[in-house]
Formats: structure tokens, C-alpha cells, sequence
């Protein structure tokens, strides 16, 4: 539900705000479980025994492909590359995030994580630890910690946290609803953040916006102006993330997939969906607002939105899969072998 946030937050509120600063969900702009009511804490043994892929997965590639050197603008969308010049206009922007985000934010993140959430590895959950292993690799990264959490809402997030090593938590709903290749599209994704750097612009951004509500009256107005531009800002950075999914699992049927399970799936009715046609769905959807009225409703449904509709991702990633610009970035791909011997 969209609604305008009035300008005196409670307590609750500001502290669901902080611990909001500093994530990035996956899902189609839902609040991060930092803004939902705390679940009841885990049976551990009970969330492993429950983790199980969900089998309905697009055959995958026996020989991964991945890159020797791969920069964050080869890929970085257009508008992500324009609102992100938008936010470094802003003088002193970083600097005043850094010093607002100490260590008591990441010690409480850090611990409310180990606590309440399983750490991947090889010896824990091994097969989601090699997700991530390969998605890391195939974009040039170095792989942060990998968290599961039990919670009825899917969804994924990254936490990156004043330059310390950042980590990615994937909900157990996300994973029982998503084949293997699929849960590595959205790792990928999550990655793709963090390639980016756009940890440090969503925190600041999210620090300045709060702060700017304590001001009386002009605080409020320039408040709501940061927080329309940062999420201009946010929905750009999401369509970079899906190219990032892309590059890793090079299948855009993969991605869609992803996007169509987010907007309406569940595993009972997952051999059910049809990309095509969810692809067709966001032909529709540009048809049905491409008039005068239909522009106007489109951009006030989308203006107060964190991620861009899915039916528009999934038609920008469609679109990106058959550009030149992709297909000269995995004219560069190698196997992994290949990669070895250099």
C-alpha cells in the first residue's frame, strides 16, 4: 500500500526507518522485514529441514560462463548511471552518511542476523553456499556472507554496512518458491548492489531523508523532494541488478521467471506460469498507458514506488537480453576453465 509518511515519526517508526537505511530488498518495492512486525524466533533444525528447492527449473548450462574483468558501468543502466550523478551533486552527501552510520548499526544488524538466522557455508547449507560461490565469481566479486531467514514473505536483501564486509539474507519463502537457477538470478541481483556501490547511496540517502524530517517546515519539503528523487534513484539501481542477474545465469527467461513469481506466484501453481505470456502481459501494460490518462495514472502509480512495476523489468530485461550491448558482453564471456589457465 502506498501512502504519503507524515513528518513526525513515532518511536517505532524511526527505529524501523534506521534499520531500513541500510537494505536492499529484491521484492517489487515490498518493505524489507525490518519494517514488518518481528516473526517469533526459529526452530534452526526446523528452518534446514524445511529448505528444499524448488525443482521446476529452466535447464541450466553445464559450462558456466564468466568474465576475466568486468566493470560495474559495463553494464549499469542508463538511468541508474543519470540519478546517480543526480545524488553526487548533492555536496557532502557521503561523507555525512559515513559519520551518521556507525558500528552500533552494524553490531546490532550483525547480531540480530547470527541470532535469529542461519550463516550459509560449505558445511551449512552447501548448495546455496556454491550459488553464491559461482554468482560472485562470474561478476568479479568478492562473495559476502550469505544468511537464511525463516519468514512467510519472499524476499531477498543486502546489507551493506560503513565499508565493513556486507552480507545477503534470502527468506525461506523466496527459496521453496524459486528453482536453483532462479535463486541465483536473485543472488546475482543482490550482488549486482554491491558491485555497484550502491550501498553507500541508499544509506546516505535514507540518512539525509530522515534526518531532514526533524526540520521544521522547509524540512519536510526538502525531505519529500530527496526521498522522489531517491527513489527515482532506487527503481533505476534495480534495473541495473536485473542485468547483473543476467550476466550470471545468461538465460533473461530465468530473470522474467523470477519477476513473474514475485508479482503472483507460489509453489503450487509454479509449473503453471508462462513467461511468454507475462512478457505479453507487459506489452499490454505499455499499450494501456501509452495515451494522455494512461501516462498520467502510470507515473502516479510508479512515482512512490522503491522498484519499478515488475511487468516493466521484466520487459526492460527482456528487451537488454537481445542488444548489442549484452551480446558484446558475453562475446567476452570464458568458461570457467578457460578462466583458470589464464
Amino acid at each position: 500500500m502506498i501512502y504519503k509518511r507524515s513528518l513526525k515519526l513515532s518511536r517505532i517508526q524511526r527505529q524501523n526507518k534506521w534499520r531500513q537505511i541500510i537494505a536492499h530488498d529484491y521484492g517489487c518495492g515490498r518493505d524489507t522485514p525490518a519494517m514488518k512486525d518481528d516473526p517469533p524466533e526459529p526452530d534452526n533444525h526446523q528452518l534446514i529441514r524445511q529448505l528444499t528447492f524448488n525443482e521446476q527449473a529452466y535447464p541450466s548450462s553445464s559450462s558456466p560462463l564468466f568474465f576475466r574483468d568486468l566493470d560495474a558501468d559495463d553494464f549499469r543502466h542508463p538511468l541508474d548511471k543519470q540519478n546517480t550523478l543526480l545524488l553526487r551533486a548533492i555536496p557532502g552527501l557521503n561523507e555525512i552518511g559515513k559519520a551518521l552510520l556507525g558500528s552500533i548499526a552494524e553490531q546490532v544488524m550483525v547480531l540480530e542476523n547470527i541470532g535469529t538466522s542461519v550463516l550459509v557455508s560449505e558445511n551449512q547449507l552447501s548448495e546455496l553456499h556454491q550459488l553464491m560461490i559461482q554468482a560472485a565469481e562470474a561478476l568479479k566479486i568478492e562473495a559476502p556472507d550469505l544468511y537464511v531467514r525463516q519468514s512467510p514473505v519472499p524476499n531477498a536483501y543486502t546489507l551493506a554496512i560503513n565499508g565493513k564486509k556486507p552480507f545477503v539474507v534470502v527468506h525461506t519463502s523466496l527459496v521453496e518458491l524459486l528453482s536453483r537457477k532462479e535463486l541465483q538470478a536473485v543472488l546475482a541481483h543482490e550482488l549486482g548492489h554491491l558491485k555497484c556501490d550502491h550501498g553507500v547511496w541508499l544509506t546516505v540517502a535514507n540518512i539525509l531523508t530522515l534526518g531532514a524530517y526533524t526540520i521544521p517546515g522547509i524540512g519536510g519539503i526538502i525531505a519529500e523532494r530527496l526521498e522522489e528523487q531517491l527513489f527515482r534513484w532506487l527503481r533505476a539501481a534495480e534495473l541495473t541488478c536485473d542485468r547483473a542477474a543476467l550476466l550470471v545465469v545468461q538465460d533473461p527467461k530465468v530473470v522474467v521467471s523470477v519477476l513473474m513469481k514475485l508479482a503472483g506466484g507460489c509453489p503450487s501453481l509454479a509449473d503453471q506460469l508462462n513467461v511468454d505470456a507475462f512478457l505479453e502481459q507487459a506489452r499490454s501494460y505499455d499499450k494501456a498507458s501509452a495515451s494522455p490518462v494512461g501516462w498520467y495514472i502510470r507515473n502516479a502509480q510508479t512515482r512512490q514506488l522503491s522498484h519499478p512495476l515488475p511487468v516493466l523489468r521484466a520487459r526492460e530485461i527482456d528487451e537488454w537480453s537481445r542488444s548489442q550491448d549484452y551480446k558484446s558482453l558475453m562475446k567476452r564471456a570464458i568458461t570457467k576453465n578457460s578462466l583458470q589457465q589464464v
